[in-house]
């Protein structure tokens, strides 16, 4: 595996951090960005990219280039960027697609915020997109009590945590901990709360159903059978689809040209909660790799 590591800046001066990794070719005439689209992978709120590396080996050895990155505010990417809004959020996707000049389009695959953030990038870049994958990421709401919730959430956490393994064993994985910062007195989050309130504060005011309507790839949406997603939310989501290829014949907004849409597709992971990625990632990664498979041999 070759993997490459640097920072994107966007146009509002945000560093983020990525991990660009490439797949050994099989052969020498056959490379794997030229059998399949990249994939762009998304973490959640008050992650780290880290936490698809569980996945990570599973996806290159499919033969797939894969970027990982810390969403702004998160991470190694600036920590106070002056907009946390979603318009931003997807804003920085294109920013790495570009800066990484990423044969487009591209593959999303994001889990909660990150998934978010994913298909509200393929509604508003359509070129951009081939294919979707949200994991326990969907358009429903207003959710008026998120930030509060979230607030409660964060100010639970018991910081600094004195040991790699206290930290572990408070927020459930491994993955979660090693998106600590390790100092003098503890591991520390890698984000500040403001930052963090302000990443949901679009979702407490609004829904985002109009963008998902837009959303003109295949997607396959992932629900964890002890998750937070509704099943409700999945299942409309499935429905509205549905009711767009009857109508039209074609997804909302598609061009008139032929393509290879097809409905949006759905799947619950049994023995898997919000973080279905760190809870079960061989079968979260069997369900990607059916579903891109599926793409692939039409």
């Amino acid at each position: 595996m070759d993997t490459q590591t640097g920072n994107a800046t966007t146009p509002d001066g945000t560093r983020l951090a990525y991990r660009d990794h490439h797949a050994p070719a099989p052969d020498a005439e056959t490379t794997p960005d030229s059998r399949h689209p990249p994939l762009l992978l998304l973490h959640g709120l008050a992650g780290h990219m880290g936490e698809w590396d569980d996945m990570l080996p599973l996806l290159l050895a499919d033969g797939h280039r894969v970027i990982t990155y810390d969403a702004r505010g998160h991470g190694a990417s600036t920590r106070r960027p002056p907009d946390m809004t979603r318009a931003s959020a997807v804003r920085d996707v294109t920013t790495l697609i570009e800066e990484l000049s990423l044969p487009t389009p591209v593959t999303l695959l994001g889990q909660s915020l990150g998934g978010h953030t994913a298909f509200l990038t393929a509604a508003a870049h359509p070129h951009l997109v081939d294919s979707l994958i949200l994991v326990e990421a969907g358009p429903a709401g207003p959710s008026p009590d998120l930030p509060a919730e979230i607030a409660a959430w964060l100010d639970g956490w018991p910081t600094p945590f004195e040991s790699f393994s206290s930290a572990a064993a408070f927020l459930g994985h491994e993955a979660w901990a090693r998106g600590l910062e390790e100092r003098e007195d503890g591991h520390h989050p890698r984000w500040h709360r403001e930052t963090m309130l302000a990443a949901v504060a679009d979702l407490a005011a609004r829904a985002y159903w109009p963008e998902w309507a837009r959303v003109a790839c295949p997607t396959l949406v992932v629900r964890g059978a002890r998750g937070t997603m509704r099943e409700t939310e999945m299942a409309e989501m499935a429905e509205m689809a549905r009711r767009a290829q009857i109508r039209t014949g074609r997804p909302p907004q598609s061009p008139p040209q032929p393509q290879l849409q097809s409905q949006t597709l759905t799947e619950v992971i049994e023995d898997a909660g919000h973080d279905v990625h760190l809870d079960q990632p061989r079968r979260l990664h069997a369900a990607v790799r059916t579903f891109l498979a599926a793409r692939n041999t039409r």
